[in-house]
């Protein structure tokens, strides 16, 4: 019998957190991708464990969100680390996940976020948006650089690589670890449930529509430099070849958010997901308060009331994101590397 690890917390309940042998600033900085052809260029940020205690400054300003503290440009500890590469949400960004990069560099690693073209905040031509495909090839594209010589400022452990994605991430996160598409599947699914949000979704984008974008989609898209995986509460496991999800042997760590704000149904999405996987080694963690938005940052006083203003629906976001929320990226930090230390 398939055994895995799961927990369900109750409650949430902040836990004391993880020890990390050795605590440093967070370090940060731009990076960008080329892409030969001009395409597919990838623009994103770095952070990075660094000794450097100042200039202190802030990652980024916003009205909404609350910044992290961050030392740009700083010289990067003289070693060699472990890599994490995160992949943002459907119309999301870089700095979606800057309070997990920045906490997870100041306790060793080095933290890569792109912003996926066609699917990101400011990036939403139409065609990027339909390859579709192009996702899993960015993070492999981004490791392409990380362990070339001088690809990055910082040395990377080429044998410690691991990714973490949130939503549509998460698609692109199970796609590297050898998740195939199936067109089929996904019609067979959405027939039956012609309500759920990724099938609106994935019609809306005319994914693998026609035969060449399906054998795009249905190609193996794995990489496999890629030692363990993240998932933040995923969306589009009914996109995935069900056999082919049997087939995956690599560790990963699946966050369930069963709070209902988002669309998503976790009895089709996670759970379903976490019930195929066939790794004694995956780990399920749905802690009962947990929503979609709380991979998002952490909400300023005042954040829900403005976008409730400007962006009439968007205020969802920063439902109980304030110090609600900052206890969940605690647990969430602290799990993660819990999760991937030693691999």
């Amino acid at each position: 019998m398939k055994r895995f690890s799961i927990v369900i917390y109750a409650a949430f309940v902040a836990v004391a957190p993880f020890a990390s042998a050795q605590s440093y600033q967070a370090g940060m900085t731009t990076l960008e991708v080329q892409d030969p052809t001009g395409r597919r260029d990838l623009e994103g940020l770095l952070w990075y464990p660094t000794e450097t205690d100042s200039p202190v400054d802030v990652d980024f300003e916003s009205k909404v969100w609350v910044s992290n503290t961050v030392i740009k440009d700083a010289t990067p500890i003289n070693e060699r680390l472990p890599l994490i590469v995160v992949s943002h949400g459907m119309f999301g960004n870089a700095y979606n996940q800057a309070w997990f990069s920045a906490a997870m560099a100041r306790r060793g690693y080095a933290v890569v976020a792109i912003n996926h073209p066609g699917t990101s905040t400011w990036l939403r031509d139409p065609d990027q948006r339909r390859a579709l495909w192009e996702r899993p090839k960015d993070i492999s594209r981004v490791i392409d650089v990380a362990t070339s010589p001088e690809g990055l400022p910082v040395r990377i452990d080429d044998d410690r690589i691991f990714m973490a994605g949130h939503s549509l991430g998460g698609f692109t996160a199970l796609a590297l670890a050898g998740a195939r598409f199936d067109r089929d599947h996904l019609d067979r699914f959405c027939d039956s449930a012609p309500g759920e949000l990724t099938c609106g979704i994935f019609a809306d984008w005319e994914i693998a529509d026609t035969r060449g974008d399906r054998a795009e989609m249905e190609a193996d898209l794995s990489d496999s430099r890629i030692r363990a995986f993240a998932l933040f509460d995923l969306g589009g496991t009914q996109g995935f070849d069900p056999e082919s999800i049997t087939q995956i042997i690599r560790p990963i760590l699946v966050f369930g958010a069963p709070v209902a704000n988002s669309g998503l149904t976790l009895d089709v999405e996670s759970r379903a997901l976490v019930a195929a996987l066939p790794s004694e080694t995956v780990r399920y963690i749905e802690p009962s308060t947990l929503s979609h938005f709380d991979f998002l940052g952490q909400c300023k006083s005042g954040g829900y009331e403005l976008l409730a203003k400007e962006e009439p629906g968007d205020e969802i976001i920063c439902d109980n994101g304030g110090d609600s929320r900052a206890a969940k990226h605690q647990m969430i930090v602290d799990e993660v590397t819990r999760f991937i230390e030693g691999r």
